[in-house]
């Protein structure tokens, strides 16, 4: 079994900073691609940035020079550094990795943090 958990969210005025974290925990070989998504009430979910096991990152445009991706390979551990936080970034943010496992790759979700960013 594998879990994702993530930690780091919380409320915060616009223009402010926080910083997610997602720890992957359990049986699995290796984790290739990691990512953060977020879903606003009333909208679908979306992908905010992923990054993957080589460090290559790819960002959502509303986000670009705002947020960093990155990971520690070693801890297994995904970061998202949110900064110049704007009402619209309010969201519930969720960790997500493709981990190896014996028979192939799985897809693996973080329970959910929530992000407030008020104006």
């Amino acid at each position: 079994q594998v879990q994702l958990v993530e930690s780091g969210g919380g409320l915060v005025q616009a223009g402010g900073s926080l910083r997610l974290s997602c720890a992957a925990s359990g049986s699995f070989s290796s984790i290739d691609t990691m990512g953060w998504y977020r879903q606003a009430p009333g909208k679908q979910r979306e992908l905010v940035a992923d990054i993957t096991s080589g460090g290559s990152t790819n960002y959502v445009d509303s986000v670009k020079g705002r947020f960093t991706i990155s990971r520690d390979n070693a801890k297994n551990t995904v970061y998202l550094q949110m900064n110049s936080l704007k009402p619209e970034d309010t969201a519930v943010y969720y960790c997500n990795a493709r981990v190896g496992i014996r028979l192939g790759y799985l897809g693996v979700w973080g329970q959910g943090t929530l992000v407030t960013v008020s104006s």
